[in-house]
């Protein structure tokens, strides 16, 4: 399937502002991703620039929010379970009721 040249440049703008976002904002936030935190896998970030990088933008959009999704139930499970030591969560972006 060819992409379009706006599916392209959209998915290269979302790729290198995830890698911005990782660089620099990520280090300095103080909290994981509950998601990575519950399952061990991949953070909801790098799991984002993998879905841009490997799909067409709908599908990497649809994936992401998803994922955000999942990252929202995670954030309940571990303050449910009360396993917060060392977890802090602020609402941006995936603990985002969507």
């Amino acid at each position: 399937m060819q992409t379009s040249t706006f599916d392209t440049q959209a998915r290269t703008v979302a790729l290198n502002a995830i890698s911005a976002y990782q660089q620099h904002i990520s280090p300095i936030k103080g909290f994981c991703c509950p998601h990575r935190l519950l399952h061990g896998d991949e953070s909801c970030s790098e799991y984002v620039k993998r879905m841009f990088a490997e799909q067409n933008l709908l599908s990497a959009v649809q994936s992401s929010v998803q994922r955000f999704r999942d990252c929202t139930a995670a954030s309940l499970t571990l303050k449910a379970a009360q396993t917060t030591a060392g977890f802090r969560c602020i609402i941006i972006p995936c603990c985002l009721p969507i």
